[in-house]
């Protein structure tokens, strides 16, 4: 069997495929293991509780306590599969995001010039030029 040497770009494209296969994979294992979320009955989110943190925080202190719930809830049961799922998609978008080929420099092309008469950038003649200071006129 002969072994082919890949691009970087194809490479890339192979880590970004291995990659959402095995999130895509690991979160429905997740899914289907994770059975049922029941709702549970959680103390904390009583009416009596959120005046509380309501009184001695602010609007702000009920805000960050969502917030903070919602986020630790993310990783537990049919919520970690699809937070397993999204950020699988994403790391595979950047490496694919990452495969794309870089176009190479070509020549300038100025607005409302012809590209196809498009000359390279000029050079500059260095010697040719006044410095300043030898002109005696």
């Amino acid at each position: 069997m002969k072994w082919q040497v890949h691009d970087r770009s194809t490479r890339l494209r192979w880590i970004s495929l291995a990659v959402l296969i095995a999130g895509l994979v690991v979160s429905a294992v997740i899914y289907w293991n994770a059975g049922t979320d029941a709702a549970e009955y959680q103390l904390d989110v009583t009416k009596q509780y959120l005046r509380q943190l309501e009184v001695y925080g602010g609007k702000a202190n009920v805000i960050a306590t969502d917030f903070r719930e919602w986020i630790s809830g993310l990783w537990h049961g049919r919520s970690l599969a699809l937070t397993v799922a999204v950020l699988s998609a994403l790391v595979a978008a950047g490496f694919r995001l990452a495969a794309i080929p870089v176009p190479p420099a070509g020549p300038r092309v100025s607005p409302g010039q012809d590209p196809s008469r498009s000359l390279p950038a000029r050079q500059v003649d260095h010697q040719a030029q006044d410095v300043g200071g030898d002109d005696e006129a």
